[in-house]
């Protein structure tokens, strides 16, 4: 049965959700208080940030009248289910999450909330704050009691958004009280079509459900980041990582899956939410149990210092008069988030030790000369690569890993390749005279 639905919040997150929730069939209204124009620009077909097949979405359901776009609570009233989508940026100086945008929130919307209501949680948020929210939205809004809460943790990649909302691996919902069965059966109606496709949902109580977020974030970065141990102890050794992957992988007890050294993980999400995850064990006095989180974040931080050693070796040991092209800007391939981007970071380090430094990317360019408006850039690769000393491959788009290698050669200074995502093809390159080096890997070239 098609809901009444609202979603607070418009950042990719609660702009993918409400495009599927209308495409689902419920009609959507979706609010964004603190940055209007983002309501705006959906409404009018535009998406403000670069995810695939969002697009698309809109444009099937707009015609549709069942999805709308607002800046203020009072367009939620009505609504049936409120869902919280807003962000929790890691606060500054700090490893704990800001949860201001949550607080607010609820603030806001609890006000207009009159008649009984299911506000649902999509936001990470440290343990513990589901069962604050629950008591604040019970005191401060006029149906009072009647306004109950269900954690529904979201679980989205960026680049599948739209996939993961409608096709997920697994629906998590954290109830609690004495409507928690006709909360279940509520959250269920939202999501019966994807649930009549045998999607497990499994429910359990708010704390539970907020750490499955936080332990699956954290086990995801503690596998990137032992393959990348294991990266620099191949270096030490002379072997080679992607072999060691490939053989371990096998394994069904460990899988190949998020096996791939490189320069690590970034984005707005695992790096945030693995500090977060320690400081709120901290508070809560369990800090020793996520002690080992500490290293995982050095060993990510690591790989990036290492991959300009890299590039400052192929270099003659300087920087200084030196060109270096960057294949990659956002932090992963399919997106154009540049939060913590590996890629930027390390394209930065190296301008400041004296290289002339041009990047490139398909879709993030825009957010990247505002954030980092002393790089070069360049909208295609052979631009980008003109006359370079070393080609250093940061992200790994489909563009880079199919690209003429041999084409590419003639427009260099010296064919000089490091991959820092380690899904190049290593022949292909070798074959067209490339010198190619990577991260865990023996010197490769010619």
């Amino acid at each position: 049965m098609p809901l009444a639905i609202s979603v607070i919040g418009l950042g990719p997150l609660g702009a993918v959700h409400a495009a599927c929730m209308a495409d689902l069939g419920h009609t959507v209204v979706a609010i964004d208080t603190s940055m209007p124009e983002r309501a705006d620009e959906l409404a009018a077909g535009r998406t403000p940030f670069y995810e695939p097949g969002l697009d698309d979405l809109l444009a099937k359901v707009l015609p549709t009248g069942r999805l709308t776009f607002g800046t203020d609570y009072a367009a939620a009233a009505d609504a049936d289910v409120h869902f919280i989508c807003v962000g929790t940026p890691q606060r500054k100086g700090e490893y704990a999450a800001d949860l201001t945008f949550v607080d607010a929130t609820v603030e806001g919307l609890a006000r207009v909330l009159e008649r009984p209501a299911l506000v649902v949680g999509k936001s990470t948020v440290p343990v513990g704050t589901a069962a604050r929210i629950a008591l604040r939205l019970k005191e401060i809004a006029p149906a009072g009691e009647a306004v109950h809460l269900v954690w529904n943790p979201e679980f989205l990649r960026e680049g599948f958004a739209v996939q993961d909302t409608v096709a997920p691996d697994r629906i998590v919902y954290g109830v609690q009280g004495q409507g928690a069965g006709a909360d279940t059966a509520r959250l269920d109606e939202v999501y019966a079509t994807p649930l009549a496709t045998g999607i497990p949902r499994l429910v359990m109580d708010y704390a539970t459900a907020e750490l499955v977020k936080a332990a699956a974030n954290s086990f995801l970065a503690t596998k990137i980041s032992f393959i990348n141990a294991m990266s620099e102890v191949c270096e030490a050794a002379g072997a080679d990582v992607i072999a060691l992957a490939d053989a371990i992988g096998i394994d069904d007890r460990i899988g190949r899956k998020f096996l791939r050294a490189g320069i690590g993980f970034g984005g707005g999400c695992l790096p945030k939410d693995i500090r977060a995850f320690m400081a709120r064990a901290g508070e809560l006095g369990a800090e020793p149990a996520l002690s080992f989180l500490k290293e995982v974040d050095s060993i990510n931080q690591r790989r990036r210092a290492r991959m300009v050693d890299l590039a400052r070796e192929e270099c003659d040991g300087s920087f200084v008069g030196k060109r270096v092209a960057v294949l990659g800007a956002a932090f992963k391939p399919f997106s154009d988030d540049i939060r913590d981007s590996p890629a930027l970071h390390i394209a930065e380090a190296i301008r400041r030790l004296g290289a002339t430094v041009t990047v490139t990317d398909p879709k993030a360019l825009p957010n990247a000369r505002k954030a980092f408006p002393d790089l070069d850039y360049a909208e295609d690769i052979e631009e980008a690569c003109r006359e370079a000393d070393v080609v250093l491959h940061l992200t790994g788009w489909p563009e880079y890993r199919d690209f003429d290698a041999a084409a590419l050669a003639k427009v260099v200074r010296n064919p000089v390749l490091i991959d820092g995502f380690n899904n190049l093809d290593v022949a292909r390159w070798r074959d067209a005279g490339w010198t190619f080096r990577a991260l865990g890997r023996p010197v490769l070239d010619t």
